[in-house]
């Protein structure tokens, strides 16, 4: 799945079979590479807005292979200070992300899977850099959508909320079944097909899955619309902020 999402970058760190599987979904939902920039914008500007809300410790689950605008670069743009821990299970990504680390201060890199929570919370590379008595960020970027919902996707997220202290901050984007429905469900069986799990879900859905949170202004929206700069609407000016095929938000535990 990173290596599919690196591609819809315009990465380098994938193989043929990845392009290939990544050329059968983009026929039927050509406008995967914008909706892959559209999440990573929105991700950098919910970590810088997390920053400049003094939060200084970042758990990134699921972080993808590294790419421009990577989380500690964000943060660490406004608050030096600033911890990152970044969490995967896929090996490839493990071996960049330790090769791009290598000597940067405040970061660090775990093994660990999503559907196991409680062993990524007592992980001791997590341990030894998130202090859970204190406010932090908790990322989800792109990455629920492929938790099923047999895998229980709720009680994933209510395992990193009960460890998270009051003033910490979820953010979250999620694959939209509203997008495109047509679209949407060929993609699903494309990805499926190519032995990854993929389960958009529809708004109520995705806002279900902030229960015990509050969401920040302006709540649950598709992807270019919280709180874009001007450069972020460019993409879809024509085609509308739903042709990004992902809905996000932002919520703070109280």
């Amino acid at each position: 799945m990173a290596r599919l999402y690196d591609y819809f970058l315009g990465g380098k760190d994938n193989f043929a079979a990845d392009r290939a599987a990544a050329e059968k979904i983009l026929e039927v939902a050509p406008e995967l590479p914008a909706a892959a920039r559209a999440n990573r914008a929105f991700l950098g500007r919910a970590v810088r807005h997390l920053a400049r809300n003094g939060i200084t410790q970042f758990l990134d689950l699921g972080t993808g292979l590294p790419a421009p605008g990577n989380v500690h670069e964000v943060a660490q743009e406004v608050d030096p200070g600033a911890r990152v821990v970044y969490v995967d299970h896929d090996p490839v990504v493990l071996v960049h992300a330790r090769a791009l680390l290598e000597g940067q201060g405040g970061t660090g890199v775990v093994h660990g899977d999503l559907r196991e929570p409680e062993a990524i919370l007592r992980d001791p590379g997590v341990l030894e850099a998130i202090d859970f008595g204190r406010p932090l960020g908790v990322l989800l970027g792109a990455v629920m959508h492929h938790i099923a919902d047999s895998e229980r996707p709720g009680e994933i997220v209510a395992a990193l909320r009960e460890a998270m202290a009051p003033g910490s901050f979820l953010v979250m984007s999620h694959g939209s079944s509203e997008a495109r429905p047509a679209a949407v469900e060929r993609c699903t069986e494309v990805y499926r097909s190519a032995g990854l799990p993929l389960t958009p879900r529809d708004r109520d859905e995705i806002g279900a899955l902030f229960e015990g949170f509050e969401l920040v202004d302006p709540g649950l929206v598709w992807l270019p619309q919280w709180r874009p700069d001007l450069s972020d609407m460019i993409d879809f000016a024509a085609a509308g902020p739903q042709a990004s095929l992902g809905l996000c938000g932002v919520g703070v535990k109280r």
